[in-house]
């Protein structure tokens, strides 16, 4: 055979290889659509009834073109009427950074150990106390000019708690100066002060300088920090000015307050009445203004506010005061208004006078309850009505004084007490006793309209008189005014010593 007719025959043969190629490749495809994983085999060399036919050439040399698929493909989706919306905005950002976290807990201190206590500084010795108070009377010694009882003649030398002849008007204890006593001596000076006297002595426990010449304030000093142990001061019958001393209400351990014949002026400090005082003595002097509503506070046994221009009515709450009041005396003052039921629970009383005053109204029937009562004088006032019958049946009276008022009517008991010398009811308007009134004075009194303001509380009566014992008609005695003069509330209405 000839070279040309090999070439020929060599061609033809890989024509009839690839159309035989190309079979099997068509039937492959066909099975895939029945079979897909046989199908796959096939193509990849595995499985299947035909077995693989090794390609003439290369995979390389030749690749088969892309076949139409046997159905069509799907159509694409319809694109969308709307735009699809827009995604949410983020969130702001926030003004403020977030709050930084709390930073953990210091871890706990150890205990403290506590300081020992301050030792508070020794009290001076007695020897240093009674040198200071021998510079200070010395110092005060100066300010005197007329000494009339020449005991500052004897405020010499350091003998002060061992000689007795040595610093008349000062008085020792446990060699320390407690007590002076410038009673009725009647010192003068260019002035006469207190300053830097009184406090300088910080042992004193009762200080008594009436009947002497001491002008100005009284010293601001005079407290409770600065004399700690002050429990009685009379500073009456001097020549003392201004308001009232707010300095003695520092004065808190006070007993005994005697401000007594001066000039001191103004309204009284109702704080006065809360200090646990047994004696106050505000008599004759210039205070004015109304009486405290707090009066009833008091502590006080006997209380004299006679002889000052005090107006307005007796305060309610004296009924307070009753389980410790004794005698009360004011005396002289302008008070107005109708006496007060509450007076009548006073039942340890033994003195009360509201004489010569403005007073008005009937006398409350509480009065039968004052069982104590020895003193009472209501006289020159403006009081009128009946004198209640159980007024006169205390057993314990000695004086009741009316005179000068416009009653118009006693009772038999009341009766019985004219005959004891006990009462006085001369000019009133009683029709049928003598020395009274004129009728038209009388008259032209009781034209004009008085009232007071609670008239029912006028017949309240707050004890059961009936419980009471009846007086002594037997006993004959005579009104003597002993009990005036046993009175220590009487006794404060007169000056201290000249």
């Amino acid at each position: 055979m000839s070279a040309r007719n090999f070439i020929s025959t060599a061609q033809l043969l890989v024509i009839l290889i690839f159309f035989i190629s190309s079979f099997f490749h068509v039937n492959a495809l066909t099975s895939s659509v029945k079979n897909g994983r046989e199908a796959t085999e096939v193509i990849i060399g595995g499985g299947g009834d035909v077995p693989p036919i090794a390609p003439a050439y290369p995979p390389y040399s030749y690749s088969p073109p892309p076949q139409e698929p046997l159905c069509p493909l799907p159509p694409p989706p319809p694109e969308p009427l709307c735009p699809p919306p827009m995604p949410p905005p983020p969130p702001p950002e926030p003004l403020c950074p977030p709050p930084m976290p709390p930073p953990p807990p210091p871890p706990p201190k150890p205990p403290k150990i506590p300081n020992p206590p301050k030792r508070s500084p020794p009290p001076p010795t007695p020897n240093y106390l009674l040198a200071s108070a021998i510079s200070v009377i010395k110092r005060f010694r100066k300010t005197i000019t007329s000494d009339p009882s020449g005991i500052t003649k004897t405020w010499v030398g350091n003998g002060i708690c061992k000689d007795p002849t040595k610093y008349i008007g000062f008085v020792c204890n446990n060699n320390k100066v407690v007590a002076v006593n410038f009673n009725g001596r009647n010192f003068k000076g260019n002035p006469l002060s207190l300053k830097d006297f009184i406090n300088g002595i910080p042992t004193l426990e009762i200080f008594h300088s009436n009947s002497n010449n001491f002008t100005g304030e009284i010293p601001n000093n005079i407290s409770t920090q600065n004399i700690p142990n002050l429990f009685e001061l009379d500073l009456s019958n001097n020549k003392y000015v201004g308001f009232f001393p707010k300095a003695v209400l520092g004065a808190t351990r006070l007993t005994y307050l005697d401000l007594r014949f001066n000039q001191i002026e103004g309204p009284v400090d109702p704080q006065v009445f809360t200090l646990d005082l047994d004696i106050l003595f505000l008599n004759n002097n210039c205070f004015s203004g109304k009486i405290p509503e707090n009066l009833g506070r008091t502590a006080a046994l006997y209380l004299t506010l006679a002889n000052n221009k005090f107006i307005g009515e007796i305060p309610k709450s004296i009924g307070h005061a009753k389980g410790n009041l004794l005698e009360v005396v004011f005396f002289n003052n302008q008070l107005t208004g109708c006496l007060p039921y509450e007076i009548g629970m006073l039942k340890l009383a033994s003195v009360f006078d509201a004489s010569k005053n403005k007073l008005t109204g009937p006398i409350p029937q509480s009065f039968g309850c004052l069982q104590q009562m020895e003193v009472m004088d209501l006289s020159h006032n403006q009081l009128y009505g009946e004198v209640p019958e159980t007024l006169c049946k205390i057993s314990s009276l000695e004086e009741l004084t009316l005179k000068y008022n416009y009653f118009t009517q006693i009772g038999p008991e009341c009766r019985k007490l004219l005959e004891e010398n006990v009462l006085d009811i001369g000019m009133n308007c009683i029709i049928d006793l003598e020395n009274q009134r004129k009728p038209e004075e009388c008259e032209t009194f009781f034209l004009q309209k008085r009232n007071c303001r609670d008239m029912k509380s006028l017949s309240y009566v707050p004890c059961k008189i009936h419980d009471f014992s009846s007086r002594n008609n037997s006993s004959g005695r005579a009104h003597t005014g002993d009990a005036r003069t046993r009175s220590t509330a009487y006794a404060a209405l007169k000056k201290p010593h000249h």
